[in-house]
């Protein structure tokens, strides 16, 4: 078996688990945390994920990472992406309107943490690194911002692909107001079929 077929091989037994723990336990932070171990473990397989098999941006673009779709639903459920950046990328707080979980492969992705406050802004609650054996998982309404410095490859995972979340909120620090984030417009389709 080649490294195509043993990657999508293990991508979709990692998918198959974690629909499992949904079914089996609802979306809560335990069940999170379930589907963080075991995102983690998928994590593990760098002789099958690297920065070769999803490069980031080419240097002096207008952008520093992009995202590669691993796997989706039909019904746009269970979104896996390859989160590849070059450097230099960071987003406001926000959340996702639906749950989340990142894990690290390669690099280092700090995350910050934030509470609504009652004048309907943000205050930073904690950070975590997320780099290899370790990782972070969200409820819809969490929010984060994320701040990437160097070459670093991750694992994204959504309840329901990005296309879909059209309602996330994100935090204008500049104007003291939110908003909604616009369409994510560089996912790269790399979704490996077994044979």
């Amino acid at each position: 078996m080649d490294r195509t077929e043993q990657r999508a091989q293990a991508i979709e037994a990692t998918m198959a688990d974690i629909r499992a723990i949904e079914q089996q336990h609802g979306v809560n932070r335990s069940s999170l945390a379930k589907m963080r171990e075991r995102l983690m473990q998928l994590a593990a397989r760098t002789d099958l994920f690297t920065l070769a098999d999803y490069p980031p941006p080419e240097p002096g673009g207008k952008r520093t990472s992009c995202l590669y779709r691993l796997a989706e639903d039909a019904d746009h459920r269970f979104a896996l992406y390859a989160n590849a950046a070059s450097g230099h990328y960071g987003t406001p707080a926000h959340n996702h309107t639906t749950w989340a979980v990142i894990v690290g492969v390669e690099g280092e992705e700090l995350n910050r943490f934030y509470d609504r406050t009652p004048e309907n802004g943000v205050s930073e609650k904690g950070q975590h690194v997320v780099r290899q054996g370790t990782g972070v998982s969200f409820m819809p309404d969490d929010l984060h911002s994320i701040h990437i410095d160097g070459q670093l490859l991750n694992f994204h995972m959504y309840g329901f692909g990005l296309e879909q979340l059209e309602r996330r909120e994100y935090y204008k620090l500049d104007e003291k107001a939110w908003a909604i984030f616009p369409p994510h417009t560089d996912i790269r389709e790399a979704r490996a079929a077994l044979p």
